[in-house]
């Protein structure tokens, strides 16, 4: 386990008490860390979130347009569209010489906040590749953080990261679009394929919570076998058997369900260019 931070660490405020900056605000504050604010929007269901979340770890809420910012460090945890409109007010008011700034968006650059760049301060990015919902507590021992910007704020944030337990990684600003992407393939979508598998489960008789009863030892096992011995060795099925009579019966019972066909003939074509198929032509034809 990580050794916590000495005493004279650095402040942090973060910016947003959603699940990421709740996950973050926990894990520092467990790890020895001073957070000196929880800033939020100025509605009042942001405050309360705020509220909440700066009892649980001894720091002050504030609404941002009254927070005074005298951490050394500054997390920024607001949605993507939000990031640029916060660095642009926080820009103007204030003094950010030799204080350093960080926002946890995968998909933006540090160069978002350039404002607050030209007004003094280190700028850097850093993204959990983690999913963080309400629902469930989410640890951050042993998950990557793609981080990239200026190297002073980057020495600063791998060395925070770190303390976490986490493992942080620089990586390419024009890089970071693609990698977003890659977190989107490995949670989002991967969601969206249990959902769609809900829906054949109707197609079957199943309610949502009886196929994912059916489903959950399967998937636990497939993703298992993924990641233990890579997907080619994971991969199973008509596909893999050239069961061709099979994937017939497949895209006959999909016939009326054209979102769940477009879906299974995608993933069917993925699997025949990157994984084990027999009969790969014939499948190909039936496919398409």
């Amino acid at each position: 386990m990580p050794r916590p931070p000495k005493k004279s660490s650095i402040d942090i405020a973060l910016i947003g008490a959603g699940t990421l900056g709740t996950a973050l605000a926990t894990q520092l504050h467990k790890r020895g860390y001073r957070i000196t604010e929880i800033v939020s929007r100025d509605d009042a269901g942001s405050l309360r979130r705020a509220r909440n979340l700066a009892k649980h770890v001894g720091a002050e809420a504030e609404a941002i347009s009254k927070a005074e910012f005298g951490a050394k460090l500054v997390w920024i945890c607001v949605p993507d569209d939000a990031v640029s409109t916060v660095a642009h007010e926080l820009a103007g008011r204030g003094d950010w010489l030799r204080k350093v700034v960080i926002h946890s968006s995968g998909a933006l650059v540090s160069g978002v906040l350039n404002p607050l760049k030209q007004a003094g301060a280190e700028i850097a990015s850093a993204h959990p590749l983690m999913t963080f919902v309400s629902a469930c507590k989410t640890e951050l021992t042993g998950v990557p953080f793609a981080i990239e910007g200026d190297p002073k704020a980057l020495t600063i944030v791998g060395a925070l990261v770190r303390s976490l337990g986490a493992r942080p990684f620089r990586i390419a600003a024009e890089s970071k679009a693609a990698y977003h992407l890659l977190g989107f393939f490995s949670s989002p979508a991967l969601v969206a394929v249990i959902a769609a598998a809900q829906q054949v489960g109707a197609l079957a008789g199943f309610s949502r919570i009886r196929s994912r009863e059916l489903i959950e030892p399967i998937v636990r096992q497939t993703i298992a076998n993924c990641f233990g011995n890579g997907p080619e060795t994971a991969f199973s099925g008509p596909l893999r058997r050239g069961d061709a009579a099979t994937i017939r019966k497949h895209l006959s019972v999909l016939n009326k369900e054209p979102e769940l066909l477009a879906l299974y003939r995608t993933l069917c074509r993925i699997a025949l260019e990157q994984l084990p198929v027999r009969n790969r032509e014939q499948l190909r034809k039936l496919i398409d």
